[in-house]
């Protein structure tokens, strides 16, 4: 493939994945009965799709090799959200290992909860260079150092996601919250369409040009 046919093909996934993560928003939210956990899961989602929103516009513009001035709206709407993000993600899991830890899940899998536990932060601190990368990045596409580092960052969170995504579909038993048919559906759809979309931008960040036509 051409490199604009990866960028195309990489900008209308990561497009299909926003509008998924809103989905997965009000989901949680109506799945829980808008209870406490409900609400940090809808709000994680948002989030979520706010910063890959504007993740996705920057690279549309990186992968055509034109420099993204500092003072650009949405690349401030990245630099200010991505740490929020993160933060976020990372209380809930310092939330959830203070669980464990507090012996409230005794009949949970030890090995299971230990492969939970440290995929999960991995998964996100993944995530959160994949966003910083970019951001530092954006204002000189030409920095072919930076442009290797993104496209290492993006495989790791690929292989993470997938990792995480199985978390969600194959509850943790004694640990996990029951889940339904619908839930393992969506959790499913949204796992592949995370490890897809990360996989089609690291084509697309590989095959970009290093300057502007």
């Amino acid at each position: 493939m051409t490199p604009a046919r990866w960028r195309s093909a990489a900008l209308l996934a990561l497009g299909v994945q926003v509008t998924g993560l809103f989905g997965l928003a009000a989901y949680s939210l109506w799945r829980g009965r808008f209870s406490e956990g409900a609400w940090f899961s809808g709000i994680e989602a948002l989030l979520a799709g706010l910063v890959l929103a504007w993740w996705t516009v920057l690279l549309g513009r990186f992968t055509t090799g034109q420099p993204v001035p500092p003072t650009d709206g949405t690349l401030r709407a990245l630099r200010f959200a991505f740490p929020w993000l993160t933060s976020f993600r990372l209380v809930l899991w310092l939330l959830t290992l203070l669980f464990v830890l507090n012996g409230s899940a005794p009949e949970a899998n030890t090995v299971a909860l230990t492969a939970l536990l440290t995929v999960w932060p991995v998964g996100i601190l993944a995530g959160n260079a994949v966003y910083g990368t970019l951001a530092r990045l954006a204002p000189n596409p030409a920095d072919l150092t930076g442009r290797r580092r993104l496209a290492d960052w993006l495989n790791l969170a690929a292989a993470l996601s997938l990792g995480m995504a199985v978390f969600n579909v194959v509850p943790i038993a004694g640990f996990s919250d029951p889940v339904t048919r619908t839930d393992q559906l969506v959790y499913a759809l949204s796992g592949a369409l995370d490890v897809l979309a990360t996989l089609l931008a690291l084509r697309a960040v590989q095959a970009a040009p290093v300057t502007g036509g």
